[in-house]
């Protein structure tokens, strides 16, 4: 991100600074498609009835591409902490909302993996 940053001239990026209204929104879509990342994530590459798979990768991608282009105007589409702290070291998020990139994807995470043991108890 470093480096990234030092080879694109910083004037003309612009951060990405939410407040209010559209933090709120940001949170809500970032709560959502990281949810449905990491549930995909769970269910194509880590359950057991998937030994095999070599198609686990495409269903990962077509859901950040599908997160991206959804909502990738009103969040960023980060859907993981190392991505929202690369893009906040990049320029491309503001310091002073990172903190709820990681309060709001850590929780899906959370919430997607206790859904996961729920609905597929033989996955233990």
């Amino acid at each position: 991100a470093l480096l990234a940053r030092a080879m694109v001239n910083p004037t003309t990026v612009k951060a990405l600074n939410l407040s209010g209204r559209a933090l709120l929104s940001a949170a809500v879509v970032e709560l959502l498609f990281t949810f449905a990342l990491c549930y995909v994530v769970l269910n194509v590459a880590t359950s057991r009835s998937q030994d095999g798979n070599s198609f686990f990768g495409l269903a990962i991608g077509f859901t950040v591409a599908a997160g991206a282009f959804a909502v990738g105007g009103i969040s960023g589409a980060a859907f993981n902490p190392a991505v929202a702290l690369g893009a906040a070291t990049g320029g491309l998020f503001a310091w002073s909302t990172l903190w709820m990139y990681v309060l709001v994807q850590v929780g899906a995470g959370a919430a997607a993996g206790l859904t996961y043991v729920v609905l597929n108890p033989g996955d233990k």
